[in-house]
């Protein structure tokens, strides 16, 4: 990948996406992680007002430290750059208390973990309407693409996708590049939905770089039967969020009523 050349071709369409819309500039959630680290950054070259958005919600300290840490170095690189921190705990934990108990609900884990990039979603929005910017989406093609990992109109309900068509992989070359602070490029990935440590690999039951390949393997139209081993069982892996998640990579089914019913 020519990455200097991905990253001046990402920075140019960002702001001419900014200038068709007339908007001023982005609003950018930053978790600690990757990929908000380098949209945030792609978002600051553009010379255009980035607002960098802390959003815990019982979250781990590295996170907050790691965010913290590059929104205070992104700062020091770029004046279009500012930073606002909104703790979103006794929000959250007000809602929980609200609806009714749902603790023996199999699935009350994972409701509550979308819950909290809902409500972030809803406070990037709220800063994008003070500021006429636009919602700047992290997700990368392995997540918004392959297997689906992100919350349908949470991280995911965003205005435009500067990286989503790069790999994981890729989105590290970026960051390489764009000299993200250690502590993140090092850091295992993670959503931090759920209140602790764990990893998206945890969660997922493979590696980014073991997705790509099977990403990749689909894409060739191979299946199941041409791989063995490990190859075999991330592949079904692959296949079984892609096609569990298939509803929140295509635009939203309309009925269609016929003319003559009309």
């Amino acid at each position: 990948m020519q990455t200097k050349e991905v990253i001046d071709h990402i920075v140019n369409w960002l702001k001419d996406y900014a200038a068709n819309a007339k908007m001023n500039g982005f609003v950018v959630g930053i978790s600690g992680g990757v990929d908000s680290a380098v949209v945030s950054s792609l978002c600051a070259k553009t010379g255009l007002r980035t607002l960098c958005v802390e959003l815990p919600i019982h979250q781990s300290q590295d996170q907050v430290t790691r965010a913290q840490e590059h929104i205070k170095g992104l700062k020091k690189k770029f004046a279009n750059v500012t930073d606002v921190e909104v703790d979103l705990t006794k929000t959250f934990d007000t809602f929980i208390k609200s609806v009714p108990d749902t603790e023996e609900s199999p699935k009350v884990h994972l409701s509550r973990a979308n819950v909290r990039a809902r409500l972030r979603m809803t406070t990037l929005y709220y800063f994008a309407g003070l500021h006429n910017y636009l919602v700047a989406g992290t997700g990368n093609k392995v997540e918004d693409f392959g297997v689906g990992f992100f919350t349908k109109y949470g991280d995911g309900g965003v205005d435009l996708s500067p990286i989503a068509d790069l790999m994981k992989s890729e989105v590290y070359e970026i960051a390489k590049e764009l000299d993200i602070i250690n502590s993140i490029v090092t850091a295992a990935p993670t959503d931090g939905l759920f209140g602790d440590s764990r990893s998206d690999e945890e969660q997922i039951g493979a590696s980014y770089d073991e997705l790509e390949q099977a990403m990749k393997q689909a894409e060739e139209g191979k299946n199941e039967e041409d791989l063995t081993g490990r190859e075999k069982q991330v592949f079904r892996i692959y296949q079984n969020r892609h096609r569990a998640n298939k509803h929140k990579m295509v635009p939203i089914p309309v009925c269609e009523i016929p003319v003559h019913l009309k």
